[in-house]
């Protein structure tokens, strides 16, 4: 096991990932926010689902999703259809524009990682991937927890 101050200088390397956050961020057009962006992520990777499955993955209030969800319908980025298990709830899919918007956010993301990360080697790339995955796994009960305790 590494030594406490191991995981300290980690926990402040970890807080300090919010610059490039912000950074990506700051490369998507005005008319898509970070809360879309993610609406359109969630729904590529994982497909249609209902709100309350997105709001979970979002890891934030139904209310926060709401009104993201709203945002990007109204853009035609995805689709609302009734839930033919239960009329009450929607069915939300990503329309080909929002696969459209996705793909193009994709590009723009990369493009940014890898002006910054220009003079990393492959290996380092590679390496950097494979351990922010086992940290994400390693955490990875945390989502369900940030669901239940987290309110915006």
């Amino acid at each position: 096991m590494a030594e406490r101050s191991q995981y300290e200088e980690l926990a402040r390397q970890l807080s300090a990932i919010g610059a490039v956050k912000r950074g990506l961020a700051r490369m998507l057009p005005a008319e898509c926010p970070a809360g879309s962006a993610a609406v359109l992520a969630f729904l590529d990777r994982y497909g249609e689902m209902r709100m309350s499955r997105l709001a979970e993955l979002l890891a934030v209030d139904m209310s926060v999703t709401s009104r993201h969800v709203a945002h990007v319908a109204e853009r035609g980025w995805i689709e609302r259809e009734p839930d033919p298990g239960d009329k009450r709830s929607r069915i939300l899919r990503l329309t080909a524009s929002g696969k459209k918007l996705l793909d193009e956010l994709g590009r723009r993301s990369a493009d940014l990682v890898a002006h910054h990360l220009s003079d990393w080697s492959d290996d380092e790339v590679g390496q950097l991937n494979a351990m922010l995955a086992r940290l994400r796994d390693s955490f990875g009960d945390c989502r369900s927890h940030a669901t239940r305790t987290t309110a915006y």
